[in-house]
Protein backbone atom coordinates (compact mmCIF):
# COMPACT_ATOMS: atom_id res chain seq x y z
CA UNK A 1 0.00 0.00 0.00
CA UNK A 2 1.59 3.47 -0.75
CA UNK A 3 2.36 5.44 2.10
CA UNK A 4 1.01 8.94 1.93
CA UNK A 5 -0.32 12.27 4.20
CA UNK A 6 -2.45 13.61 2.03
CA UNK A 7 -2.87 17.39 2.09
CA UNK A 8 -5.22 20.01 1.76
CA UNK A 9 -7.89 17.32 -0.09
CA UNK A 10 -11.57 17.98 1.51
CA UNK A 11 -11.59 14.02 2.05
CA UNK A 12 -7.87 12.87 1.70
CA UNK A 13 -6.96 9.47 0.34
CA UNK A 14 -10.46 8.27 0.16
CA UNK A 15 -11.17 6.62 -3.18
CA UNK A 16 -8.09 5.92 -4.12
CA UNK A 17 -7.16 2.67 -5.68
CA UNK A 18 -5.68 1.00 -2.55
CA UNK A 19 -8.54 1.32 -0.48
CA UNK A 20 -11.04 -1.38 -0.73
CA UNK A 21 -14.28 -0.11 -1.68
CA UNK A 22 -17.43 -0.59 0.11
CA UNK A 23 -20.17 -2.09 -2.29
CA UNK A 24 -22.94 0.55 -2.93
CA UNK A 25 -25.52 -1.08 -0.49
CA UNK A 26 -23.43 -0.39 2.18
CA UNK A 27 -23.11 2.29 4.20
CA UNK A 28 -20.45 4.55 5.27
CA UNK A 29 -19.93 4.61 9.42
CA UNK A 30 -16.73 5.93 9.28
CA UNK A 31 -13.16 6.88 8.46
CA UNK A 32 -10.69 4.78 10.43
CA UNK A 33 -6.50 5.92 10.27
CA UNK A 34 -4.09 3.90 12.21
CA UNK A 35 -0.98 5.62 12.69
CA UNK A 36 2.52 3.88 13.57
CA UNK A 37 4.70 6.84 13.72
CA UNK A 38 8.94 6.08 14.28
CA UNK A 39 12.28 8.43 15.19
CA UNK A 40 10.07 10.86 16.94
CA UNK A 41 11.31 13.51 19.25
CA UNK A 42 11.94 12.06 22.38
CA UNK A 43 10.90 14.96 24.42
CA UNK A 44 7.66 15.56 22.88
CA UNK A 45 6.48 11.99 23.35
CA UNK A 46 7.35 12.43 26.93
CA UNK A 47 5.50 15.62 27.95
CA UNK A 48 2.13 15.27 28.71
CA UNK A 49 0.78 18.98 28.15
CA UNK A 50 2.58 18.82 24.77
CA UNK A 51 0.55 15.71 23.74
CA UNK A 52 -2.78 17.13 24.91
CA UNK A 53 -2.41 20.38 22.97
CA UNK A 54 -1.11 18.67 19.97
CA UNK A 55 -4.16 16.32 19.56
CA UNK A 56 -6.91 18.96 20.55
CA UNK A 57 -5.19 21.00 17.18
CA UNK A 58 -5.35 17.54 15.22
CA UNK A 59 -9.15 16.85 16.25
CA UNK A 60 -9.59 20.84 15.36
CA UNK A 61 -7.74 20.59 11.78
CA UNK A 62 -9.95 16.97 11.51
CA UNK A 63 -13.21 19.11 11.53
CA UNK A 64 -13.89 17.08 14.82
CA UNK A 65 -15.40 18.09 17.90
CA UNK A 66 -13.82 17.63 20.80
CA UNK A 67 -15.87 16.23 24.24
CA UNK A 68 -13.44 15.51 26.08
CA UNK A 69 -9.45 14.86 26.70
CA UNK A 70 -8.21 12.46 28.92
CA UNK A 71 -4.26 12.04 29.32
CA UNK A 72 -1.80 9.93 31.61
CA UNK A 73 1.92 10.58 31.67
CA UNK A 74 3.76 7.14 33.04
CA UNK A 75 6.99 6.62 35.05
CA UNK A 76 9.45 6.73 34.16
CA UNK A 77 8.30 7.86 30.79
CA UNK A 78 5.51 7.47 28.31
CA UNK A 79 2.41 9.32 27.64
CA UNK A 80 -1.62 7.90 26.85
CA UNK A 81 -4.20 9.92 25.34
CA UNK A 82 -7.27 10.02 24.58
CA UNK A 83 -9.47 12.31 23.05
CA UNK A 84 -13.46 11.99 23.10
CA UNK A 85 -14.85 13.40 19.69
CA UNK A 86 -18.22 13.99 18.60
CA UNK A 87 -16.98 11.76 15.66
CA UNK A 88 -15.52 8.89 17.67
CA UNK A 89 -11.82 9.71 18.81
CA UNK A 90 -8.27 9.98 18.76
CA UNK A 91 -6.06 8.31 20.89
CA UNK A 92 -1.88 8.14 21.37
CA UNK A 93 0.24 5.61 23.38
CA UNK A 94 3.96 7.12 23.41
CA UNK A 95 7.32 5.30 24.44
CA UNK A 96 9.87 7.96 24.24
CA UNK A 97 12.52 5.66 24.99
CA UNK A 98 12.01 4.55 21.69
CA UNK A 99 10.85 7.13 19.42
CA UNK A 100 7.37 5.87 18.73
CA UNK A 101 3.71 6.69 18.64
CA UNK A 102 0.79 4.42 18.31
CA UNK A 103 -1.74 7.02 17.05
CA UNK A 104 -5.77 5.33 16.48
CA UNK A 105 -8.16 8.13 14.48
CA UNK A 106 -12.16 7.36 13.94
CA UNK A 107 -14.01 10.14 12.65
CA UNK A 108 -17.90 8.96 11.66
CA UNK A 109 -19.71 12.04 9.40
CA UNK A 110 -18.87 13.37 5.21
CA UNK A 111 -17.36 16.64 7.41
CA UNK A 112 -14.73 15.10 9.41
CA UNK A 113 -10.91 13.92 7.63
CA UNK A 114 -8.74 12.31 9.62
CA UNK A 115 -5.77 12.01 8.07
CA UNK A 116 -5.25 16.01 8.73
CA UNK A 117 -5.24 14.82 11.88
CA UNK A 118 -2.22 12.13 11.60
CA UNK A 119 -0.78 14.96 9.53
CA UNK A 120 -0.94 17.33 12.46
CA UNK A 121 0.45 14.53 14.87
CA UNK A 122 3.47 13.21 12.45
CA UNK A 123 4.67 16.42 11.95
CA UNK A 124 4.43 17.96 15.68
CA UNK A 125 5.71 14.69 16.70
CA UNK A 126 8.53 15.14 14.21
CA UNK A 127 8.84 11.86 13.26
CA UNK A 128 10.72 11.06 10.53
CA UNK A 129 8.72 7.43 9.37
CA UNK A 130 5.37 6.37 9.30
CA UNK A 131 3.26 3.86 8.66
CA UNK A 132 -0.55 4.92 7.63
CA UNK A 133 -3.46 2.12 7.73
CA UNK A 134 -6.90 3.71 6.32
CA UNK A 135 -10.04 2.02 6.54
CA UNK A 136 -13.01 2.32 5.53
CA UNK A 137 -15.52 1.45 8.87
CA UNK A 138 -19.04 0.22 7.53
CA UNK A 139 -22.46 0.32 9.26
CA UNK A 140 -25.10 -1.89 8.45
CA UNK A 141 -28.24 -1.24 6.77
CA UNK A 142 -29.83 -2.32 9.91
CA UNK A 143 -28.01 0.22 12.00
CA UNK A 144 -28.24 3.24 9.60
CA UNK A 145 -31.65 3.52 8.78
CA UNK A 146 -32.15 3.92 12.48
CA UNK A 147 -33.07 7.21 14.11
CA UNK A 148 -31.04 7.74 17.44
CA UNK A 149 -32.41 10.18 19.84
CA UNK A 150 -30.50 10.90 22.78
CA UNK A 151 -31.64 10.19 25.89
CA UNK A 152 -34.18 12.75 27.89
CA UNK A 153 -32.18 14.82 31.14
CA UNK A 154 -33.64 13.18 34.14
CA UNK A 155 -34.48 15.96 36.79
CA UNK A 156 -34.69 14.91 40.54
Amino acid sequence: MKQILSCLHPNPGWGDEDVEEISSSSHLGGKHCILELYECDEYKLNDEAFVRTTITTAAKVAGATLLNLVTHRFEPQGVTGLALLAESHISIHTWPENGYAAVDVFTCGNHTMPEKACQVLYTELAARRFSLQRLRRETPETLSSALRKPNPLETS
